[in-house]
């Protein structure tokens, strides 16, 4: 016979268990309305802008893979014109259209964090940008919210380089359309994501 203290504990285990199973067998989703990528261009060696991107989709699978893809042409930089010169001469979103970040996510370091709290968290990713796959380094802060949502936030910004990534002829274009005498190569890039559990 199982005694009533040993039959609660078994059902326990049980639920933890099938818990345990149900969250290693979910993915989380990135919210395009609740997420954004920023990045800063430096133009006359003083003259700071942020701009964005507004088009994400992405996911974390339940094998810890992460992955990111920014759709180029949804660049958003206040000014239509501009706009328009970044996706045709600088991105060239005709035969690159996405910019995608992939990275392996240690899912028991998520699986540790409780609800309303945060952890640290760095990890080295592949970003693949007009052509090009260079390895860049997160840094993020990840708080589990209520509701089972996931915000991943950079807790420094990541410097991309145009030389890095083909772009050096884009960025020379730009310059020459706007008549500007410099645009820095260095482009600082911030982001917040929020991710939705999906069963």
């Amino acid at each position: 016979m199982i005694d009533s203290k040993m039959m609660r504990f078994i059902i326990a285990m049980v639920l933890f268990t099938t818990a345990t199973v149900s969250a290693n067998a979910a993915q989380w989703l990135i919210d395009n309305s609740h997420s954004q990528v920023n990045f800063i261009s430096i133009k006359k060696d003083k003259i700071a802008e942020v701009h964005q991107f507004k088009q994400l989709q992405g996911r974390l699978d339940s094998q810890g893979q992460f992955e990111v893809n920014i759709d180029l042409s949804s660049v958003d930089t206040h000014i239509a014109v501009r706009d328009e010169r970044m996706t045709k001469h600088f991105f060239n979103v005709d035969q690159f259209a996405h910019a995608k970040l992939t990275a392996k996510i240690d899912l028991s370091v998520l699986d540790a964090v409780a609800q309303g709290a945060s952890t640290a968290l760095t990890v080295d990713a592949q970003l693949s940008l007009h052509g090009e796959v260079k390895t860049i380094t997160l840094n993020m802060m990840v708080t589990r919210l209520v509701g089972a949502k996931l915000s991943v936030v950079s807790t420094q910004p990541v410097i991309v380089n145009v030389d890095d990534f083909s772009l050096t002829a884009g960025l020379n274009k730009l310059m020459e359309l706007a008549k500007l005498p410099s645009i820095s190569h260095a482009v600082p890039v911030s982001f917040y994501l929020t991710l939705n559990l999906k069963p």
